[in-house]
């Protein structure tokens, strides 16, 4: 059985190039480290690693032919398996390079797509990846496509006339037809889901930012749940939203999400948009940023830009500046300076949370009342809709038979109470505790 595992990991060589032309101003300073995390998340073995700069892309190979001699030297000397570049190949690109270095070869959507595809637990994770690798597959062809299932020997599968590429065309424009239906029908489910949420009290917040930031982390600790958070890219992939179980924040559903990552090939982001409608109904984001990373100001805009091209950026956003206990004091002390409007915090170590529990509850409910309301006994209906809000936190009698309740409210729910006639605040605590029994 360990011969078995051994054996199917495969070793690989992985290219890095910095391409001159693709600049766009902003760059990471990690961005091989970032990428060989990446690739360290695919589970496979990183054998070698060639880094370099070239000035532009060679249309037939994307890489230049000294480099090319170069790979392919290196390949036949430590019999590599894999191939991974950190770019997106074209078809014919990707089939030249196999076919120059006899080897399987991989881009960088390929390999997130892999990626993806060893995570999604989730029905319709599992359906989106399937989508984006079936897209992704159809527009190059070139390794036929062995993972999908096939009628014995493909007799009674083509047309007259028809050559095995047509009918291996044929039948992924098929599934990805039958694909598309099911997430319709998943994503008309969620709306469902979605207005009924809108009916009741509950507000969402969602999760967005650069993978590893530690979204899952906060998620858990807000939630009391035990979402697996690890030091890796990607570790979180379906979309889970989980009820706030901390009494300092009113009736909140919070929301983990993917995270992004720089150049995230659009097809990828086009296939998730099911997962990525959850940030579309949300109510306030909590944009989390891995303060301890040298490069967290280009991940912070990188991000950014995404919520841009989803047209994400009217809702309201809360920076959460997290792993704080991993800055140096006197660079932490400056970074708050600067950025007054955001909240520091470690997730990790639950530190700060105070900031970021009032904030949430500034922007979602304008601000909480804590305290005790007086009710006639002829509202009844309203003692109920208190309750069923969760608002009530402790119920007591006046000695004129009147309903004294303690609540914790957003003000501006409180407003819909405030006109009614015989619900009154008792701002006086002297005449509170006369009138408890």
């Amino acid at each position: 059985m360990d011969l078995i595992e051994k054996k199917s990991i495969q070793k690989s060589l992985i290219v890095f190039i910095n391409i001159e032309s693709f600049k766009k101003g902003e760059d990471l300073l990690n961005d091989y480290e970032e990428f060989e995390s990446l690739v360290k998340s695919s589970d496979v073995e990183i054998a070698g690693s060639l880094k370099f700069k070239q000035n532009a892309p060679v249309t037939s190979s994307f890489i230049s032919i000294g480099k090319l001699e170069q790979i392919k030297e290196l390949s036949i000397q430590n019999k590599f398996d894999l191939i991974i570049i950190n770019h997106q190949l074209s078809a014919s690109q990707n089939r030249n390079l196999e076919k120059y270095f006899n080897i399987r070869v991989i881009d960088k959507t390929e390999l997130i797509l892999d990626i993806f595809a060893s995570r999604a637990t989730s029905h319709i994770g599992k359906l989106q990846v399937e989508l984006a690798q079936l897209n992704h597959l159809s527009t190059r062809l070139i390794r036929g496509w062995t993972h999908l299932e096939r009628q014995k020997g493909g007799i009674g599968l083509r047309g007259p006339g028809e050559t095995q590429l047509e009918t291996d065309r044929r039948l992924i424009s098929r599934r990805i037809k039958r694909l598309n239906h099911r997430l319709s029908k998943a994503h008309k489910q969620r709306e469902i889901n979605r207005y009924s949420r809108k009916k009741s009290r509950n507000k969402l917040v969602a999760m967005v930012g650069y993978t590893n930031a530690g979204k899952t982390t906060l998620f858990n600790k807000l939630t009391e749940s035990l979402q697996v958070a690890e030091d890796k890219l990607f570790a979180t992939l379906d979309s889970v939203t989980r009820k706030n179980k901390n009494p300092e924040h009113g009736p909140i559903l919070f929301s983990d999400t993917v995270g992004f990552i720089s150049d995230l090939p659009t097809e990828l982001v086009e296939s998730f948009k099911a997962t990525l409608d959850e940030l579309n109904s949300a109510d306030l984001l909590l944009h989390v940023v891995d303060i301890s990373d040298v490069d967290h100001r280009v991940k912070f805009n990188k991000v950014n830009k995404i919520l841009d091209d989803l047209s994400l950026t009217n809702i309201p956003q809360i920076i959460v500046n997290n792993k704080c206990d991993l800055v140096q004091d006197s660079k932490l002390r400056a970074l708050k300076n600067r950025n007054r409007d955001q909240i520091f915090i470690s997730a990790e170590n639950q530190t700060d949370f105070k900031d970021l529990r009032s904030n949430i509850n500034e922007i979602l409910f304008n601000g909480t009342f804590n305290g005790w309301v007086s009710i006639e006994n002829n509202l009844g209906n309203i003692r109920s809709l208190l309750f069923d809000m969760g608002c009530v936190k402790e119920e007591k009698t006046s000695s004129t038979g009147k309903m004294l309740a303690n609540i914790k409210i957003g003000n501006d729910e409180l407003k819909q109470f405030i006109d009614i006639k015989g619900f009154d605040l008792c701002n006086d605590k002297d005449i509170l505790s006369e009138s408890i029994n």
